[in-house]
């Protein structure tokens, strides 16, 4: 740690490895992260802002990338593959079967707003039709 202008003692940023690829220390954002805006020509500044870091942050990431270049894009690589890959077909079948279930459910709550909605404009009708208590009252003063 070191002391910055307030007094105050601030963290060195650091890329640790919990067990999901190297990351920023304090953080779950792996230097693969950092990588693929560095791909997209980000500039250092626009990351940390989109990421919510701090500059030193998205540097010891660079920092790391570089140093550890072959093995951060054999691994990147890995990673793009099992995207591409999708998910096994059996982790798939299931998947479609609850979006299935999903879907039928989201129908369900549209069609009881669609009526509770029905319901509310019946009832603002049925108010709107009522005489006004000053109607139903104004016989009953006689106007004495």
């Amino acid at each position: 740690m070191k002391a910055n202008d307030q007094g105050t003692t601030a963290e060195k940023a650091e890329i640790i490895d919990r067990g999901r690829g190297p990351e920023l220390k304090g953080t779950r954002i792996t230097v693969y992260t950092i990588l693929e805006y560095l791909i997209g020509a980000w500039e250092k500044h626009r990351i940390a802002v989109l990421l919510n870091l701090k500059e030193d942050q998205v540097q010891a990431a660079i920092d790391y990338i570089e140093e550890h270049d072959l093995e951060v894009l054999r691994n990147y690589v890995k990673i793009l593959e099992r995207i591409r890959a999708g998910n096994p077909p059996e982790l798939q079948a299931k998947l479609d079967a609850r979006h299935v279930q999903f879907q039928e459910l989201v129908g369900q709550i549209r069609a009881v707003e669609s009526r509770a909605k029905e319901e509310i404009h019946e009832l603002i009708r049925q108010h709107q039709q009522k005489p006004t208590e000053e109607k139903v009252h104004a016989g009953l003063g006689g106007g004495q």
